[in-house]
This record gives C-alpha cells, structure tokens and sequence, in this order.
C-alpha cells in the first residue's frame, strides 16, 4: 500500500526513455504522482501507458503546465534546442522544478528556462538503465552528480535521496571533466573487453567470456581498491621484449587494437613510474619500444 507522501509532487517527464522512466518510477515510489508524459514514437507512448497508466500524454507545453517538476530526460544534444525552444514559445516555466539527467551539463543549460522563473537542477544517475521494470531498482545506492543552485542544494540532495542514490555534488565548471571520466571508464571498458574477447577467439579460444571474466573481475577491483598499486602485467613490470612480441602480434590480428594498446600502454607506464612500480630506467626502454612501435 502506497502512503501519502508529505511534500508530494507532480512530476512529468519529457523524454520518457529508459533514463527518465527509471527516475519517475523512482518518484512515483517515494510518494510522488506521475501526472504526465511527453511521448512521440509509438514506443515512447507503450511504455508511458504501461509504466504509468494515470499520466496524460501531452506537449512538452502541456507537461510543463501539469507538473510541479518536469524531467527533461532528452538526449544530451537535444536538450539545449529543447529548453530554449519552449522558452521562445513562453512556456509555464515559472515555478516548476526542472531536472535534467544528462551528465555533461550543470545548470547552465537551464539558464532560459530559469529566467523565466524555473527552478533548475542537474541530477545524473552513475548507472546504466536496460528499460526493463526493474531499472528504478538499480538507483538503489548509486551516486548522482548533482550540481544546483545554493538555495536548491537541499532539495537536489532529498530527491536524490528519496530515489535511493547518493547525491555527490559537482561544480557547473566541472561537469564536462566528471563526464568524460564516466564515459572513458565505462564505454571504453565495453569496447577494451569485446574487442579482448575477439582477439581471443582469433587465438583459437571457444568460450572468452568464461576467460576474461575472473580475470576482469578481479583487475576491477583491484583498481578501485589500490588505484595504480593494482597495476600488475608486462608494462608494470618494464618487460618491455614481451610488450614488442604484443604490438607485433596485434598489428597483424587488428590494426585498431594495436593502436589503443600502445595508447594504453604509454599511459599505463607514465602511471606505473609516477606511483614508483617502475624504474626510470625500466619505463626508458618501454617508451622507447612503445616509441618505436608508433
């Protein structure tokens, strides 16, 4: 049975993918009304009618109009056109609380729609969502990056806190940086693993998931518990013949995977001589096959 919630807000979504279903249905379980929804695709609108069947399909206008906080859950590209474009139509902006989800923005690129009275917030879930039922679950302790404005800072951290994350605030001037951090450890991890588990199969190996996935599991954790002192493999170590025999390798099996391992490698051995893993003179010769390799 569902309470009552004592502050309880209307909330509507615009741009009700997975990203801004799993935070309404997130809302909507800390005692806020999902009241409406913008939705253009035939899918968008199944999965409004399915996740919250009391809520209006409207305009953005009209979401806007309905709603005490409006998600703005749009692609990162779009949402700069999306805010000023219902600002030159004079839309209800005023006194609502917008929130935006996308990582690469602070509160900046709410500016026309807080001139007009909004109230902006920056709040970016560290997950991925899959859009199944389940993905509000996955906010459960995951850290948000919030940036908002000082009389709004309170109201950021109890929404976050409400949706079950971990609110970490971020400077407006930081955002891009926190983002690019995110994505390079995240994207680039998906691409270092497939592109690992083909390389693999070129090598004559049935199953690589079942390979690779004690092993990443652990470099994994090693990384987030020691930082650069979880460094292990041939370029912590300075075996600079086995780096060369890999280059070598590589540059025959996959051009693409030869030039992100030296990329790797060169950043791996400035980390391992800065942390002291490697000897000055060690890392000499690396760089210099990682060099010579280029």
């Amino acid at each position: 049975m569902q309470h009552e919630h004592p502050a309880r807000l209307r909330v509507g979504v615009i741009g009700p993918g997975r990203a801004g279903t799993a935070l309404a249905r997130a809302l909507a379980r800390a005692g806020h009304e999902v009241v409406a929804a913008s939705a253009v695709s035939e899918a968008s609108v199944g999965r409004v009618r399915r996740a919250f069947p009391a809520a209006r399909i409207a305009e953005p206008a009209g979401v806007l109009d309905l709603a005490d906080l409006a998600l703005l859950t749009v692609p990162d590209d779009a949402l700069p056109g999306l805010v000023s474009g219902l600002a030159a139509t004079g839309a209800p902006y005023a006194g609502r609380l917008l929130v935006h989800a996308s990582g690469r923005y602070g509160v900046a690129v709410l500016d026309p729609a807080a001139r007009l009275g909004a109230l902006p917030l920056a709040l970016h879930p560290v997950m991925t969502f899959t859009g199944r039922d389940d993905d509000a679950d996955r906010l459960k302790g995951v850290s948000f990056g919030v940036t908002a404005p000082g009389p709004l800072r309170t109201v950021a951290e109890a929404l976050v806190i409400e949706m079950g994350g971990d609110p970490v605030f971020v400077t407006e001037e930081n955002r891009e940086l926190y983002h690019a951090a995110l994505a390079s450890a995240a994207n680039h991890l998906v691409t270092l693993v497939a592109e690992a588990a083909d390389l693999l199969r070129k090598a004559g190996v049935d199953n690589p998931a079942r390979m690779l996935g004690p092993l990443l599991s652990s470099a994994l954790d090693n990384a987030l518990r020691f930082g650069d002192a979880g460094l292990t493999g041939p370029v912590a170590r300075g075996d600079s013949g086995t780096v060369a025999g890999h280059v070598a390798a590589l540059g025959t099996a996959s051009p693409g995977a030869r030039a992100a391992y030296l990329a790797l490698a060169r950043l791996t051995a400035d980390r391992a001589l800065a942390a002291g893993l490697l000897t000055p003179a060690d890392a000499e010769r690396l760089l210099d096959v990682l060099g010579e390799t280029a």
